[in-house]
């Protein structure tokens, strides 16, 4: 069992590009796969695969709608994974789930068997 607890979140302030943060209740292994995913509240149905990581390798995935702005990272020493967000629109509001998985990464919501509670983020226009 993972537990996962995001950070960061509220709206955001012009100039100051929100980092949220996910913080694991155990190290990840080798095998793990983490990331975020994304819930818009236009659309209460679907979640979006926004970013996500090997914690075994250097590959990092994203979503075509955030790349080039999105960036996640982790902390092995603190059990930690960030997603940077920079050049947000309004389009990118909505609640960000940290996520992980033992048996590899992927873009569908069910693909993912442990979840944060996840953390809202507001970008206004």
């Amino acid at each position: 069992q993972v537990q996962l607890a995001e950070s960061g979140g509220g709206p955001v302030q012009v100039g100051w590009p929100p980092r949220l943060s996910c913080a694991a209740s155990r190290p990840a292994h080798h095998a793990f796969c983490t990331g975020w995913f994304r819930q818009a509240p236009s659309d209460e149905c679907e979640r979006e695969g926004v970013a996500q990581m090997y914690t075994g390798g250097n590959g990092h995935y994203y979503a075509d709608s955030v790349q080039g702005r999105f960036s996640i990272s982790r902390d092995k020493l603190k059990n930690m994974v960030y997603l940077q967000m920079n050049n947000l629109r309004p389009e990118d509001t909505g609640v960000y789930y940290c996520v992980a998985d033992l048996n590899g990464c992927g873009w569908k919501a069910d693909e993912f068997q442990w979840w944060g509670q996840g953390t809202q983020v507001i970008v206004s226009s």
